[in-house]
This record gives structure tokens, C-alpha cells and sequence, in this order.
């Protein structure tokens, strides 16, 4: 009976490479833990050994970092795609974007920051990151209330830099509670209808 060598996939060019190792790894973090992930889990669920990981991603945290940034680069598309589609109602939307179930910018973004809080803190390069990125993320939501109130959306006395940390404070709480199976119940709802009440231009 005669050997039949193994299957090997197709190989990549190097970019294309780099993107699904950096896709892999997204969806490991998120599943598991930046501590309980390892680099070789990482690069067998990629298909490929360490050291080709190694070429691309210096370190398991180099690797995490990548995928922050991609995860925060996924969820502005949505966001921007979302605020563009329907721009009266641009927070609701963004909103109802990222809490899509098959939103992977909901489930890596603050899935990863989650792990960053609790699980990465002690390392400055990362809390470092995260702090630079949460401020990222407060920026695009304080100019999405701007432009709204620019144009008539939203209450013009309504403190833009404020109202971003409460939308992005919101954003937390709904994660909470879907990570708890439905922890506020109709609450949530609640939360969210007296915020689009609060925000909405004055009767004429």
C-alpha cells in the first residue's frame, strides 16, 4: 500500500497570511481569555505552526494588540455605515448595529476590552493601548452627536464630551448584561428610551 503524503492548504501570500492568523486570533481571544490563550492554540486553529506565527506577530501581545486595533477598525465601519444609513436617528442606529448577533465588531471590541480590564491590567503597553483606544472610540461618538446637533438631530444643549462616555457607559451595560443572559431584563430597553428621550431636539 502506497503513502499518500499529508494535505497541505494552498499557501498564502504574506498579507493574506498575517489577516488569518489576525482573524484566528480575534475569535480565540474572544472565546477564551488574553491569559488563557496561547500562541500555539492560536496557530493551530490557523493552521500553521508557532514560528510562522512568530514571523508576523512578535509576541502574544503584539498579536492581542493587533487585534484591539482590529476589532475598533470593524466596529467604526459599522458605525460609520450605520450612522450614514440613517442619520436622524444616528446613536439609535450605531446602537442597534453593535448589538447585532452577528456583529463580530460587538463581540471582539469590548470582549477584548473586558479581558484588557481584568486580565491585562498589570501590563502597561496594554492598559496603555486601551486607553488610547477607549479615547479613540469617545472622539467618533462625541463628533456623531456634533454633527447631529449641527444638523437638528439631537438637543443642542446637549454636552457632546459627556454624552459620548454615557453612550460608550451604555455600550458596557449592554454587554453585561448579554454576557448574564438578560441581567436587566426589560430595564435595558428602558435605559435606552429614556436616553433617545433625553437627547431629542426640543418641540418647535
Amino acid at each position: 500500500m502506497t503513502a499518500h503524503a499529508p494535505l497541505q492548504r494552498p499557501r498564502l501570500p504574506a498579507a493574506e497570511r498575517r489577516q488569518a492568523v489576525l482573524d484566528t486570533a480575534c475569535d480565540v481571544f474572544a472565546r477564551s481569555s488574553y491569559r488563557g490563550a496561547t500562541t500555539a492554540e492560536i496557530a493551530r486553529a490557523a493552521g500553521i505552526t508557532e514560528p510562522i506565527l512568530y514571523r508576523h506577530f512578535g509576541s502574544k501581545r503584539d498579536l492581542y494588540l493587533a487585534c484591539l486595533d482590529q476589532a475598533w477598525q470593524q466596529f467604526r465601519a459599522v458605525g460609520d455605515e450605520a450612522a450614514a444609513t440613517n442619520p436622524a436617528g444616528c446613536l439609535g442606529a450605531v446602537a442597534d448595529a453593535y448589538m447585532k448577533p452577528d456583529a463580530k465588531a460587538r463581540i471582539r471590541l469590548v470582549d477584548l476590552w473586558i479581558q484588557a480590564l481584568t486580565e491585562a491590567a498589570g501590563d502597561e503597553v496594554i492598559a496603555g493601548a486601551l486607553r488610547d483606544q477607549i479615547h479613540e472610540v469617545h472622539g467618533f461618538f462625541a463628533d456623531l452627536i456634533r454633527t447631529a446637533q449641527r444638523e437638528g438631530y439631537v438637543h443642542g444643549d446637549r454636552d457632546a464630551t459627556a454624552e459620548a462616555w454615557v453612550f460608550i457607559a451604555g455600550g458596557l451595560l449592554a454587554t453585561i448584561d448579554h454576557r448574564l443572559g438578560g441581567l436587566l431584563g426589560n430595564d435595558l430597553q428602558k435605559v435606552r428610551a429614556a436616553r433617545k428621550a433625553w437627547m431629542a431636539p426640543s418641540p418647535p
